[in-house]
């Protein structure tokens, strides 16, 4: 994921053109219906005098939630339109937002010899990873966690596969907000639920808690219910540390 891939220049144009004006990010759910929601799955794991990371904050939606529970977060992303979106609407200075291409391992170990061991918070970033840098990310997280941190994942399940695909297939295409998406030549890649936890253990973590749990969009069908997709969920730390 290099930082003058065609991937990069994906989402910066995704982030630059996001259709606010249509009531926001297809994934851009109010945090009561995302983060929040995910907070009793980590925080008995997640040592609170650790900072967070936010890894593929977007527009900071979830991260200024979770400034709200820990002391220090910081919310990253590959794409500069979306760090600069999350400053702009975070004009209090909830959290820190920075830049960072989470495969660059030089520029994840300056961020841990900054933060020091870090919990991590992280939402649909692996399944829209390019497959190539998947295991590369997971080994950064691995670095920001080290022995203390803890990781929180969450991923579409391979059901969300079908329904992604009825709701581009419908009759008037795809809903304006995953139409966006698509525009910028961004698909979500299929990560089979089996192999999820594998990922991690190949990173050295050892997963402590997993479960699934709908992932809420901002979304709605024509009858008006709001779209959720299929999601897997885990805990992970250091296979070291771990109780």
């Amino acid at each position: 994921m290099s930082v003058s891939s065609g991937y990069e220049r994906a989402w910066e144009g995704f982030w630059q053109d996001a259709p606010y004006e249509t009531g926001g990010v297809f994934w851009d759910a109010d945090p009561s219906l995302t983060a929040e929601r995910h907070l009793p799955h980590f925080a008995a794991y997640f040592d609170p005098g650790l900072p967070l990371v936010d890894l593929g904050c977007g527009n900071g939606t979830q991260t200024r939630f979770l400034a709200g529970h820990y002391a220090r977060v910081v919310g990253v992303d590959l794409a500069h339109a979306a760090v600069e979106r999350a400053r702009r609407d975070d004009p209090h200075g909830l959290a820190a937002y920075l830049r960072l291409d989470a495969v660059d391992a030089e520029a994840v170990a300056e961020l841990h010899d900054e933060l020091g061991d870090a919990n991590v918070y992280m939402r649909g970033v692996l399944h829209q990873s390019e497959p190539a840098d998947r295991a590369a990310l997971i080994r950064s997280i691995a670095a920001l966690t080290a022995e203390r941190g803890r990781i929180f994942a969450v991923e579409l399940a391979e059901a969300a596969k079908g329904v992604l695909g009825g709701l581009a297939q419908g009759p008037g295409g795809p809903p304006v907000k995953l139409r966006a998406v698509f525009a910028h030549g961004i698909a979500p890649g299929e990560v089979v639920d089996a192999a999820l936890p594998g990922y991690f253990t190949a990173a050295g973590l050892a997963v402590l808690a997993k479960g699934e749990q709908q992932l809420v969009t901002t979304e709605f069908t024509v009858d008006g219910g709001r779209i959720e997709l299929p999601s897997n969920w885990l805990v992970a730390g250091s296979a070291g540390g771990a109780a």
